[in-house]
């Protein structure tokens, strides 16, 4: 742990605590309304997304924002009539 860990800890502690609270409830929210059900690709993303935060190497956040990206596309131009 680095000198300044502890300070960035004290600083992010909170922040970090209410946006996992938030993902907890809007998880739970989905489930009672029964969204949850099915093949939904959207669903699988957050799960990935998830099991990177969960994982100890880095770059957590390249990763993450990969998950939600589209795969390049050579061809995007024409495909989206550019």
């Amino acid at each position: 742990m680095s000198a300044d860990t502890p300070t960035l800890l004290d600083r992010q502690f909170l922040t970090m605590r209410a946006k996992l609270l938030e993902l907890a409830a809007d998880w739970d929210r989905l489930e009672r309304g029964g969204e949850l059900a099915g093949n939904d690709s959207r669903l699988e993303q957050l799960r990935d997304a998830v099991r990177v935060l969960l994982e100890e190497s880095r770059p957590r956040a390249e990763k993450v924002q990969t998950i939600f990206s589209r795969r390049y596309d050579p061809s995007w131009r024409s495909a989206m009539n550019i």
